[in-house]
């Protein structure tokens, strides 16, 4: 869905307080009930893989960036494909923060919790602050599906829940007697009883229901039945907020007109936009796109998705494994094509000796790393930032590659771009760390016009490029360009051209196999040097108020830092913000930029990574501060260890 903003921008943090309503969308009038209004809500939806938890939120989201509010998205499922049904294992959960301003992350902890059965309710209780509401899917909690997840008395009677505002509906049974005309088995009516949460979450909060509608009889138009279903589960679901006496207020949160620059948004998560910007950068750089994959979460949406887009010459290969999809991605990228390969953690490590080969090779290719848990298979649907210095260093012998993070789901796109760009203008491998968070995140994009899109066409070798003394023209497929030191791009096929590949370290010029040591060096340093001059912009640092202490993020981290930055600064504090898109090569100005403050702390999901780099670089006392827990940071987290640094 897209909507259309023609504001000027401004900027708030997720703690400011309420905003002004401003009732709009596609609505039924909520009647006479209280109609209350608010700034910004969390919602969590949570129940068992197979309750459809990922599908509502996912319907809720879109139909609240249709409403045209700010929005941040954080998916979290099990890595199992169906875990034992009502384990706490087993549970998955969605939750959207959307707000009438800028916002910048999913939210610390969920005003509104929806338990669909006992599991669920014991497995984020603890993230509901006190005062929030709870809605309970009642005929869930049976003694046996309580005492499974470790309830001797029911929660719902024994007074744990008093210090909350606690709604028990029976869903099931709802559900069940609101689609008793269709005809269908006890079993298949009570699996519609998301949608009849999602009905009612939609009248509590106002949000459009036709796109809802729509996107039902689309996914069931094979079988209209359970699609008619569905829908009457839905609008069951609202008619219920709007009868019942348990609910006597509904709530507004109106669309975050100022909080974006003019024009038209959709909503979209990480990969995705990773997906649209392939295929941004396959058009602007007129070559056909090549993606050569192996299915991985949480990277295996890109292949889903350009698969969808043979109409803009792309061309998908899953193949047998790893090594197969990198092998035929840098034949692709030998052939002519804008080649990627998509892959996690894991897959990296399986694809390091054929980067090292297009290393070799000096070849464009894209290797897309979203980043997951590890080591080894380790959390599979779960977020970590812990590839990066594998991305630098884990390959043989001097394999320079540069590396490129975005920052938000939305900025996947621009960095796929920007990956492109490098690929193409200095003909290596580009590695692009995204992560699980951004990748299954979603937020509001403003779609870009063409003419802002940058111009990628590159030039092939069509003839001869070097003169020997006797005056023969000849090709020489290692003679540099003096700028950017990249070789000439060679199609095969094309007369005269002809030149040797393969791993075998090349002279200097002509490309023939050499084990001279002097050529060697030359060849390693030079490498090297074409990755260090690669241009990459400065670092901006966001200072208002000369701090002394400087936070410094890349990748998925920008948005729990920035929205603590604002939190600090609410309350007074100094503190400089700083983050990094580009990794290798490091932007020209970080060094002086770190020598200005007395203090640098670098939060990052791993062990102290970009740390480690930054300290051995500059020789800056950089303090990590570290999570590997599989989740994104909280802003209060953050907000309190950054104060702690600038009192200390």
């Amino acid at each position: 869905m897209t909507s259309q903003v023609s504001s000027p921008a401004e900027h708030a943090d997720e703690a400011d307080g309420p905003g002004e309503a401003l009732v709009g969308g596609q609505r039924q009038p909520p009647g006479e009930k209280e109609v209350r209004q608010l700034d910004r809500v969390i919602i969590r939806f949570a129940g068992d893989s197979g309750d459809g938890m990922q599908l509502t939120g996912d319907r809720f989201t879109s139909e609240t960036a249709s409403y045209g509010n700010d929005l941040s998205t954080l998916p979290n499922f099990p890595a199992e494909i169906r875990a034992p049904a009502g384990t706490l294992p087993g549970v998955s959960s969605f939750q959207v923060h959307f707000a009438d301003h800028d916002i910048l992350t999913p939210g610390d902890a969920p005003h509104v919790l929806v338990a669909m059965n006992p599991a669920a309710l014991k497995a984020n209780i603890a993230d509901v602050p006190r005062g929030g509401e709870i809605i309970v899917n009642t005929d869930e909690f049976a003694k046996r599906a309580m005492a499974k997840v470790g309830y001797d008395t029911s929660p719902l009677e024994d007074g744990s829940l008093d210090g909350y505002s606690v709604h028990p509906v029976p869903l099931t049974t709802l559900t069940i007697e609101a689609l008793k005309e269709f005809g269908l088995s006890r079993k298949e009516a009570g699996r519609s009883k998301n949608m009849f949460a999602l009905g009612l979450l939609s009248w509590m909060y106002h949000r459009p229901t036709e796109g809802t509608e729509r996107f039902l009889r689309a996914k069931f138009a094979k079988k209209p039945d359970i699609a008619e279903a569905n829908v009457a589960a839905f609008r069951a679901g609202w008619n219920f907020g709007e009868t019942t006496e348990d609910f006597a207020v509904s709530y507004e949160v109106a669309p975050a007109g100022t909080a974006f620059p003019a024009g038209t948004y959709r909503n979209i998560s990480g990969n995705l936009a990773l997906s649209y910007g392939l295929i941004a950068a396959s058009r602007q750089a007129d070559l056909p796109l090549y993606l050569g994959s192996y299915p991985i979460t949480p990277a295996s949406d890109i292949l889903h998705e350009l698969s969808r887009h043979k109409n803009f010459g792309v061309r998908t290969f899953q193949a047998e494994d790893e090594i197969a999809g990198i092998g035929a991605a840098l034949g692709a990228a030998f052939g002519g094509s804008l080649a990627v390969t998509t892959t996690s953690g894991p897959g990296v490590a399986l694809k390091s000796e054929t980067v090292g080969l297009a290393v070799s090779l000096e070849l464009p290719l894209l290797v897309i790393d979203i980043q997951r848990g590890g080591p080894s298979t380790g959390l599979p649907t779960k977020t970590e930032q812990a590839d990066l210095l594998q991305a630098m260093y884990g390959r043989n012998g001097e394999a320079p590659v540069p590396v490129v993070a975005p920052r938000t789901p939305a900025d996947c796109f621009d960095a796929a771009l920007d990956a492109a760009r490098i690929a193409l203008t200095y003909r290596t491998p580009v590695l692009l760390l995204s992560d699980g968070y951004l990748a299954n995140g979603s937020e509001p994009w403003r779609i870009p016009d063409l003419d802002e899109l940058p111009d990628l066409r590159t030039r092939f070798a069509t003839g001869p490029n070097h003169t020997l003394q006797d005056g023969t023209e000849v090709f020489w497929p290692y003679k540099r360009d003096p700028r950017t030191l990249a070789r000439p791009w060679a199609v095969p096929g094309t007369p005269g051209l002809e030149h040797r590949v393969g791993g075998i370290e090349k002279q200097d010029g002509t490309g023939n196999i050499s084990y001279d040591p002097a050529n060697h060096d030359f060849m390693v340093r030079t490498r090297q040097a074409k990755i260090d001059g690669i241009e990459v912009p400065d670092l901006e640092v966001d200072d208002p108020d000369g701090a002394r202490t400087l936070v410094l993020g890349w990748g998925s981290t920008y948005g729990p830092i920035t929205a603590a930055v604002r939190r600090i600064r609410r309350e007074g504090g100094a503190v400089a913000q700083a983050h990094l898109r580009h990794l290798n090569p490091f932007p020209r100005n970080l060094g002086d930029a770190l020598g200005r403050y007395d203090k640098v702390v670098v939060p990052e999901m791993n062990l102290g990574q970009l740390a480690t780099m930054i300290r051995a670089r500059f020789l800056i006392d950089a303090q990590p501060y570290n999570q590997v827990n599989g989740m994104p940071f909280k802003a209060e987290q953050l907000a309190a260890a950054l104060k702690e640094a600038i009192d200390d």
